[in-house]
């Protein structure tokens, strides 16, 4: 196993990971309303970098440390966007990221095979309900709760000169939902800025051993439609099963922009 196999594999995390968090900037682009029902969207960039321990087919975890260059050289498609539709207190959502990531190793000798072809795909999907549990106009703090749904998989193609090796293909990857529990918290400085905080706690080992997910950082509000944010996030997850494991922390800046009607 290399080192650009085991990147290859976790590209897609860093991408899958940036929708369920960054976009809840969504609900700070205005305070809420306690009659009718609001929608909000927002398109984000996480410029993360990556630190942990992954393997695959059961061969022993490999340390992994990737800057947001070194994520962007391979990603071939992303698909990343939020719905999220609020009442009063009430908040519900659902974030969804898509991505695929190609890349070629080759053989250092060239002997059995020339190269590898790895074709990576990743689903991050999170839904969440949420209820204000204070709110003065000025400041609001949130509790939320819902389930993420991770899916992670590799396919491996051999390059030979042998016909015994030529297109043979192999899979690992795994697909797991973690449950998780959390708090927001929005401070209206002024009308047009905002700061806005949160973060989530989940796994608790039904399906990974733990995953964490906080974000904390300001917002402009241009019009009542459109606002842009900026911050600081950081996720982690631990999940192992059946020879495949995924223990990293992802952590960057994020740029926003909301979109609400």
């Amino acid at each position: 196993m290399t080192f650009q196999t085991i990147k290859t594999l976790l590209l897609a995390g860093i991408f899958g990971a940036v929708l369920p968090v960054s976009a809840r900037a969504a609900d700070v682009a205005a305070p809420a309303d306690t009659s009718d029902w609001t929608f909000s969207t927002a398109a984000y960039l996480w410029g993360a970098s990556l630190d942990g321990k992954s393997g695959v087919f059961g061969l022993p975890p490999q340390d992994i440390e990737l800057n947001f260059g070194d994520i962007l050289e391979d990603l071939q498609f992303a698909v990343m966007g939020l719905a999220e539709a609020r009442k009063g207190p009430f908040v519900l959502g659902m974030d969804l990221t898509y991505t695929k990531v190609s890349s070629t190793v080759d053989s250092p000798r060239g002997v059995l095979f020339n190269d590898i072809s790895i074709d990576t795909t990743s689903w991050m999907v999170t839904g969440f309900a949420g209820y204000s549990i204070f709110d003065d106009d000025v400041t609001r703090i949130e509790l939320i709760g819902g389930a993420r749904y991770w899916s992670v998989n590799s396919e491996f193609e051999l390059d030979s000169n042998l016909q015994q090796l030529d297109g043979r293909t192999a899979e690992d990857g795994a697909s797991w939902v973690d449950p998780l529990v959390g708090a927001k918290l929005l401070i209206d400085v002024t009308p047009d800025f905002y700061i806005s905080a949160w973060g989530m706690v989940g796994g608790f080992d039904i399906a990974s051993d733990q995953m964490w997910d906080v974000m904390a950082g300001a917002g402009y509000r241009f019009t009542d439609s459109i606002s842009a944010f900026a911050g600081y996030r950081a996720v982690s997850v631990d999940y192992s099963d059946d020879g495949f494991v995924y223990d990293v922390v992802q952590q960057g800046p994020v740029l926003a922009g909301v979109f609400r009607f």
